[in-house]
């Protein structure tokens, strides 16, 4: 309203006016202080809602710290096992290089014993002809001449086969290794 509208109103006009204008300003105090109030409440809430967050936070940081340190020493320990998977692997094919020597110097070894057992056996084997030729002739001659051997003055005698050297097996004077052979003890 202009100040010409004021003046040309009454002083009742003018009262009334005032306690309007006093009564929308009251309302939009109280209203004002409503707003207040209300956006204070909000404003606490979301205070509070900051304080929650910020120890969320501080616990997922705090988390995060230790997973990082975690992260770090599994890392750690990984690359040991790595290094140690390597030296493993190293060890294992060095390991595997000297058993293949080894079992190769035993194989030579083992094919030198076979061909010195098959020349034992075949020299106890002519031992053996050997001693039943021995034998024969000893058994001749005592069936030749009453008195024993009297060529050689060999009288025969019961001894034990040695056999081949192929086997360790039987006693001495069992039956199985008694046979007549000539002896120059007697």
């Amino acid at each position: 309203m202009s100040d010409e509208d004021l003046l040309a109103c009454s002083k009742e006009e003018l009262v009334s006016r005032l306690r309007k204008e006093e009564s929308e300003k009251m309302s939009a105090l109280i209203q004002r202080g409503r707003l207040i109030k209300e956006v204070n409440k909000q404003l606490q809430g979301h205070l509070l809602e900051i304080r929650e967050l910020k120890v969320i936070n501080q616990r997922l940081q705090e988390e995060n710290v230790e997973l990082r340190d975690l992260c770090c020493f599994l890392d750690d320990d990984r690359l040991k096992v790595k290094k140690l998977a390597r030296e493993w692997q190293l060890f294992g094919h060095h390991a595997a290089k000297v058993m293949r020597e080894d079992l190769g110097g035993y194989l030579k070894k083992l094919a030198d014993l076979e061909r010195m057992q098959d020349g034992l056996v075949k020299e106890n084997l002519d031992l053996k002809e050997l001693c039943l030729v021995l034998e024969e002739e000893c058994v001749s001659r005592s069936d030749s001449s009453p008195g024993g051997s009297t060529e050689l003055n060999l009288p025969c005698m019961v001894a034990r086969d040695l056999g081949d050297g192929s086997s360790s097996t039987g006693s001495v004077g069992s039956p199985d290794q008694l046979h007549l052979v000539c002896s120059p003890d007697d």
